[in-house]
Order: C-alpha cells, then structure tokens, then sequence
C-alpha cells in the first residue's frame, strides 16, 4: 500500500524545513480517531490530506526500531512492560488498539488486528511521506539512520528529539534535524532581543507553548529563526482558535491530534 505525498517528477523540498509554508502534521496519525501510532491511525491522516505525519521511535531488546511513544506498552496496548526489555516478536502479539476509546465506554479497536509498526514497516508502506519522526532514546539513531538510508528516504524526513543526542548525530548528513531542548534554551534570550545566530544547525523548531506551565514565546522565536531560514512547528494544538491565531502570527505547523479539523481551519484562512 502506498500513501503520502507525491513527489513528481522533481526533487522536492522537504516541507517541514519550509518557512514560508502552513502545514497541518497529523500528531501520532489522527490520534483523537484512531488509536495512535498505528498504521490505522497514519492511513487515515493520508486519507484527509494531511501534509505531513509525526511519530515516535524506541529500539526493541533485540535491535528493533519500532513506533511508539511510551517507554512502556501498559499505556496503549493490552500489555505490561518496557520496549526496551521487549522483542520485537513479543511487542507485535500485542494489541495496540486495546485501550482506545473516544467515548469512554465503548473500545471499537480492540481486536482489530492493530500492532505497534515498525519503522522499517512504515517507510516501505508510506513511499513518500514527509515525516516529522521524534527520536525518544538516543539508541535507536544508528537503527533509524540505516533505515532511512536504506529506503532512499533522506528527503522526506525530519529527525526531532529533546536529548541532543537524538539529533546530533544526523547533522551534517542530508537528513534534516530539528532543535534539540538545549537549542531552544539557547535561542530564549536572543528571541526577546531579536539577534539570531548567524547559522542555525537545524532547519525546524518542534515546541509547545507551554512548559512545565511557563508560557514559551512561540511566536517571537518563531519569527527569530525564520530569517535563517528555519520552519517552526507546535504540539499539540487541538483548539482551531488557537490553530488559527498561531497561523496567522507567523507559525509554519500546527501538530495536531485532530488534523481533520484543522485542515478545516486552514481552508477558512485561504
């Protein structure tokens, strides 16, 4: 099965790295419909035109790069345990759709046939992407690296992740990073006063606009980078006024749970 964008018949830019561009980036796939990080959850985010998904990488016990957020399964699957004490084998008997519920009573999902992917499973399904992927521990890079590289899928993806190490490592290569958490607490100070660096290393800022219940100035950070040719993204914004002030002050890409309603908004913005 393919989905995605189409790429034509040119080499094209990787619009996560595009500021100029207003992206709706479906959160985990449509995460607020269909139980997260699941192939379900992607083919359904494609199916409404979203113009980019974002996932989430952990590395199994034996090696295995695999999608989802939690560092444990106990969350989204019928399972207990952490993903990294796990194998691949033992990860894919779970049911990945076994706690999802829009309703709070009712669990359509559960026993669906619904696994938790591997990386590996989604670049051969999805050809072209673009994909927004968050490194979750530093020790799935080298995995993530030789898979990316081995489906030619340099241009569609955008690597994020809190630890420096999740991000460092793709620098210098054709695969595009963003901001690291201590790139953003590097730039803070200088978004107040307006002086960017002359050159940023990372072509995206993936940031909310609150942490830790301090507001961040997502939209004068948003405006510092965009200068130097940098794309600023926000998580997780389901509220469409909120979507819709963000796009109107500047912001590149509205990270979403509920794309569907968003591409919406967007419509209404022209």
């Amino acid at each position: 099965m393919t989905h995605g964008v189409a790429s034509g018949g040119a080499r094209r830019v990787n619009p996560l790295s595009d500021p100029a561009a207003r992206l709706v980036i479906a959160h985990r796939g449509t995460s607020a419909r269909v139980p997260e990080n699941t192939t379900a959850a992607f083919d359904h985010a494609w199916s409404l035109g979203v113009d980019a998904i974002e996932f989430d990488l952990r590395l199994t016990r034996d090696g295995a790069a695999v999608v989802i957020h939690d560092a444990t399964v106990d969350r989204t699957t019928d399972g207990t345990g952490r993903v990294e004490e796990m194998s691949l084998a033992e990860l894919q008997r779970l049911d990945a759709g076994f706690h999802f519920t829009a309703d709070g009573t009712t669990f359509p999902f559960r026993g669906q046939g619904l696994r938790i992917p591997t990386f590996d499973e989604l670049l051969s399904r999805y050809e072209r992407g673009p994909f927004l992927i968050e490194i979750k521990v530093p020790a799935v890079v080298t995995e993530a690296r030789r898979l990316i590289e081995q489906h030619r899928s340099t241009t569609r993806v955008l690597m994020d992740g809190a630890d420096v190490g999740s991000v460092t490592p793709f620098r210098g290569s054709p695969i595009l990073t963003g901001a690291c958490f201590d790139d953003v607490l590097r730039l803070l100070p200088r978004a107040f006063v307006g002086a960017a660096p002359a050159v940023l290393p990372y072509s995206a800022i993936c940031i909310p606009r609150w942490y830790r219940g301090l507001p961040i100035p997502v939209v004068r950070l948003a405006k510092l980078v965009r200068g130097r040719g940098v794309a600023t993204h926000i998580w997780t914004v389901n509220d469409p006024v909120a979507a819709r002030k963000l796009w109107e002050s500047g912001i590149n890409g509205i990270i979403t749970d509920d794309p569907e309603t968003m591409l919406g908004v967007r419509r209404m913005l022209g």
